[in-house]
C-alpha cells in the first residue's frame, strides 16, 4: 500500500515529498508492531523526459517488495521503501542518497539511477558504507574496474560488455552477410554512450574485420532537437548504424528522423529498441530494426517470465520496461540473501549476497547469479533479433552463449588492466 507521511514532519519534508517526488510505501501499521520495519532507500528519475526509469523501476520494486513483506519481511522485518526523485541530475542523486540514509534512516539503498547518476550514488555508498544495488547503470566500468569496487555495493543491471559482446557477433555475421562495411554511430554524450559505443564496436570490427566506422555523433543527454545529428548521418551515407540512445531520446529520435526517412536508407542496430518503452511509444516504429532484448515477456521463452510480464501488466496497466527486471531482481536477490543470512543487516547482507545463485524468470537457464568477483549480475537472458511494428514485437531473439560471454569478457578486463 501507498502512504504520504504522518504529521508531525517538518514543512520542507513535505515539500520535498511533494516537489522532488518523494514517495514512502509501507506495510500495513499492524505490521510495524511485529518486527521493525527496514527503510530502503531509492534514488531514481521520476520526473522529465526519462521519468519511465523511474516509475518503471519503482513500480516493479513494489511488486516485488510486497511478496517479500507478505511472506514475513526481510528476515522478518517488513520492508518500507522510501523512493526519491533526483529529475536525472547526478549531484542530485548524491544528495538524495546522502539524505535517505543520514535523515530518513535508510538501512539500505536500491540505486536506481541511470549511469550519469550511479557513479554519484556509488560514492556515497563508499563514504557512508551502506549496502547498495545499482539496478540501471549498464556502464561496464562500475563494477568491472576494480578501482570501483567496494565490499558494500553490487550491480543487477546488465552489463554493457555483455550486451557488446552479443551484439558485435550477431551484427557481424549481417554485416558479413549484406556487405555493411561502412558504418556510423550515435549514442549518448556520457560514460553509458561513449563506453558502449566502443565496446559494440570492438566486437563488431572483432568478427567483422573490414568494417569501417566514417562518422560520429553524440547528442547530449536529454537533447530535444536532433535534426543536425540525422543531417550528418544521412550526409556520412553509411550503410547500416549503431545507436545506445535510450528511453525518451531514443523515440524523439526514431520520430525526428523518421522525418527524413533515415531508416529506409540504413541498415539499423539500436541495442535498446527492443524495450516496451521504445516499442509501444514511437508513433511510426519502423520496421526491421536489430536491437538486443531489453525487456520482452516472450524472451526468456519460459512460463515464468511471461507470467511476470503478464502480472506488472495487470497491477500498472502497461507492460514492463529494462528497469523494471532489473530491479525486481535486485528485491529477490536481497529477499534470498537475507534467507541465506538470516538478517537484514548490510553487512551480512553483502557477505551472503556475493557469488549467491537464485531462481529467476529473467535467467538464461532460470537462474541467475551475483558474482563474486566483481558483484555484477551474469546469467540472466540476452539476445538480439529484428523487431516489427506490433506484438510480438521481436518474434525471434538469438541468445547470446555464456560460456562465449564469459571468454570474451575475461580478455577485456585483461585489456582494460582490471584483470
Amino acid at each position: 500500500m501507498t502512504r504520504t507521511r504522518r504529521p508531525g514532519i517538518s514543512r520542507r519534508s513535505t515539500l520535498a515529498l511533494m516537489g522532488a517526488g518523494a514517495m514512502t510505501v509501507a506495510a500495513p501499521w499492524v505490521a510495524r508492531a511485529q518486527a521493525k520495519t527496514i527503510k530502503i532507500g531509492m534514488p531514481t528519475i521520476l520526473s522529465g523526459r526519462v521519468a519511465q526509469l523511474g516509475t518503471s523501476s519503482r513500480n516493479a520494486v513494489m511488486l516485488e517488495v510486497e511478496k517479500v513483506n507478505a511472506a514475513g519481511g526481510l528476515a522478518g522485518r517488513q520492508i518500507e521503501m522510501v523512493i526519491r526523485d533526483s529529475k536525472g541530475q547526478p549531484q542530485e542523486a548524491a544528495r538524495v542518497a546522502r539524505e535517505l540514509v543520514n535523515t530518513d534512516g535508510c538501512e539500505l539503498l536500491i540505486d536506481a539511477e541511470a549511469s550519469s547518476g550511479a557513479f554519484a550514488v556509488h560514492e556515497v555508498a563508499r563514504d557512508l558504507g551502506v549496502f547498495c544495488i545499482h539496478t540501471n547503470s549498464e556502464t561496464s566500468a562500475l563494477t568491472a574496474d576494480p578501482k570501483q569496487h567496494i565490499p558494500n555495493a553490487f550491480r543487477t543491471a546488465r552489463q554493457g560488455v555483455h550486451d557488446s559482446i552479443v551484439g558485435g557477433s550477431y551484427a557481424a555475421a549481417i554485416a558479413k552477410a549484406k556487405g555493411l562495411k561502412k558504418w556510423a554511430t550515435c549514442s549518448p554524450d556520457y560514460a553509458y554512450g561513449r563506453d558502449t559505443t566502443a565496446e559494440f564496436t570492438l566486437y563488431l570490427k572483432r568478427f567483422a574485420p573490414d568494417v569501417e566506422i566514417i562518422s560520429e555523433s553524440w547528442p547530449k543527454l536529454f537533447q530535444p532537437d536532433y535534426t543536425e545529428v540525422v543531417t550528418k548521418i544521412l550526409q556520412a551515407k553509411p550503410q547500416a548504424l549503431y545507436s545506445c540512445l535510450w528511453g525518451g531520446d531514443l523515440t524523439s529520435y526514431i520520430d525526428q528522423a523518421n522525418i527524413y526517412a533515415m531508416f529506409g536508407q540504413m541498415e539499423v542496430f539500436a541495442v535498446n529498441m527492443a524495450d516496451y518503452t521504445a516499442l509501444t511509444v514511437v508513433k511510426n516504429l519502423p520496421k526491421g530494426i536489430h536491437s538486443g532484448n531489453r525487456y520482452i515477456k516472450t524472451f526468456p521463452a519460459t512460463p515464468e517470465n511471461a507470467a511476470w510480464g503478464d502480472a506488472y501488466k495487470a497491477k500498472y496497466n502497461e507492460y514492463p520496461t529494462n528497469w523494471s527486471w532489473e530491479n525486481a531482481t535486485a528485491v529477490m536477490l536481497m529477499a534470498e540473501a537475507a534467507k541465506k543470512a538470516n538478517a537484514a543487516d548490510g553487512k551480512k547482507l553483502a557477505e551472503a549476497l556475493a557469488g549467491l545463485t537464485i531462481k529467476c524468470p529473467f535467467g538464461a537457464d532460470g537462474t541467475v547469479t551475483m558474482r563474486a568477483e566483481d558483484h555484477t549480475l551474469v546469467g540472466y537472458a540476452i539476445g538480439w533479433g529484428t523487431t516489427i511494428p506490433q506484438e510480438p514485437y521481436v518474434p525471434e531473439v538469438k541468445a547470446g552463449d555464456w560460456k562465449t560471454i564469459f571468454e570474451l569478457e575475461a580478455e577485456w578486463k585483461k585489456s582494460k588492466g582490471y584483470t
